[in-house]
């Protein structure tokens, strides 16, 4: 699959690389694993004098071996005598750029905590000596987000305050979504682009091996999905133990829950028979894995909110493939298959709801996008959203069929939500049905 969307991304790196040429710039690039933060760099920095460096887990003299390589190769410099230091590579490299501007890439750039540790306090050192004398690009990311965000944002650590940068890599929007599925299929239907949507939540390496893998349409990407040699089967395990370390099988658990429908705490501590409030809090603001949600314009220290899984292939497999691993291991995947058939139209329906939602947020024509439901569970809208300077509430109601759509109902609903918001009353209002057919 060729290189698709980031123009935003690269356009900031290419200003951050251009910076670089006066004064040294120290960028850190974040976002899941599989999210396509390396090919962004490689694709941003192709037309620059770049080095690339893995920290591979491995010994750190073998590791500044084919460090050393890469220097030889792109620099045609000489490196005297035998190093087996990051620092003094790097203190090396430091000196090369007060003359030779270049780029530096640095890939899994946390695993040096399992390599030495000392390197990132090696790593300051060296960068407050010599940051206001050099021309490098210094380019960092790494696949586990809680520890990229300990290394440098967290005010114990050696390089907190060091970057120039942040950039976050997020999901392909809905509207790339539709022009990848569109290059591959120009007949894709509706519901192959919500499949594509509910599976891969436009995480590029997922939406890469659908589409190099021909699985284009809804059923085919099912059956890709699913098939006992497929990746995705053992993908969730894969992108987690890391983050989770130890304590994984507690954190499985309550996103296992929330995957369920158990969105509230009290529902997911009676489900597990434990406190989960610290875990809860760690998966929301250290890991970024699930988010609390509450009815829009309500107060902030409501306790009538839910919790939600924000990545879309994460929701899908610990509703699935985490619940039905005995089925798994037994090797049925016929019977896998049926149940994800048999409950696909529910789940996908959430998803649809989702994927408006991110539409709607892309249009940049509102100031506030929510849903809203009653303490009770009598009044629920799929999507509310409003424009506080135009003085317009727009209300939504999300069905896979648009024949199971009741406006009437909507505006019920919608008159309950004002009568409670006194100060929209003079706001201008629209009740808008969406199904499928308007993806």
């Amino acid at each position: 699959m060729k290189f698709y969307n980031r123009e935003s991304e690269i356009a900031q790196l290419e200003k951050i690389r251009e910076k670089s040429l006066t004064n040294a710039q120290f960028t850190v690039v974040t976002g899941r694993r599989r999210i396509g933060k390396t090919q962004l760099l490689i694709e941003a920095t192709k037309n620059d004098k770049v080095l690339y460096f893995f920290v591979a887990r491995k010994s750190e003299t073998l590791l500044c071996e084919d460090f050393i390589k890469e220097i030889k190769r792109k620099l045609n410099v000489p490196v005297l005598g035998k190093v087996t230091s990051f620092s003094e590579l790097f203190a090396f490299l430091i000196e090369i750029s007060k003359t030779t501007p270049f780029s530096l890439i640095i890939d899994e750039f946390q695993d040096f905590y399992k390599i030495n540790e000392a390197v990132y306090s090696d790593i300051q050192k060296i960068w407050d000596l010599h940051h206001n004398d050099i021309k490098i690009n210094l380019l960092v990311c790494g696949s586990i987000y809680s520890l990229m965000n300990k290394i440098f944002k967290d005010a114990k650590e050696p390089l907190f305050g060091r970057a120039t940068n942040f950039i976050k890599v997020r999901p392909f929007s809905t509207k790339t979504l539709q022009i990848i599925l569109s290059d591959f299929n120009q007949d894709y239907t509706t519901e192959d682009l919500l499949t594509l949507y509910t599976f891969t939540g436009g995480v590029a390496k997922y939406v890469q091996l659908f589409m190099d893998n021909g699985a284009i349409t809804h059923q085919v990407m099912v059956q890709n999905l699913l098939k006992e040699d497929a990746v995705f089967l053992s993908e969730g395990k894969n992108i987690l133990i890391g983050e989770f370390g130890k304590e994984y099988a507690v954190y499985f658990s309550v996103l296992a829950a929330i995957a369920q429908g158990k969105t509230k705490r009290n529902d997911i501590e009676q489900l597990l028979q434990r406190e989960v409030g610290g875990y809860l809090t760690r998966l929301e603001n250290d890991y970024g894995l699930i988010s609390k949600k509450q009815p829009i314009l309500t107060k902030s220290r409501t306790k009538n909110f839910k919790y939600e899984i924000v990545d879309n292939f994460l929701m899908f497999w610990f509703r699935f493939i985490f619940k039905y691993q005995h089925i798994i291991e037994i090797g049925n995947y016929k019977v896998l298959h049926e149940i994800v058939v048999r409950d696909y139209k529910t789940f996908s329906g959430f998803q649809l709801e989702k994927y408006y939602k991110a539409q709607l947020m892309a249009s940049q024509n509102y100031t506030r996008i929510g849903s809203y439901w009653d303490r009770k569970g009598e009044n629920e809208i799929d999507i509310i959203a409003i424009n506080d300077l135009e003085m317009v509430v727009n209300f939504y109601e999300i069905k896979r069929q648009k024949n199971n759509i009741r406006l009437e109902t909507l505006k019920e609903k919608a008159n309950y939500f004002l009568s409670n918001h006194p100060h929209l009353k003079d706001f201008k209002k629209k009740y808008v049905a969406y199904s499928m057919d308007d993806m």
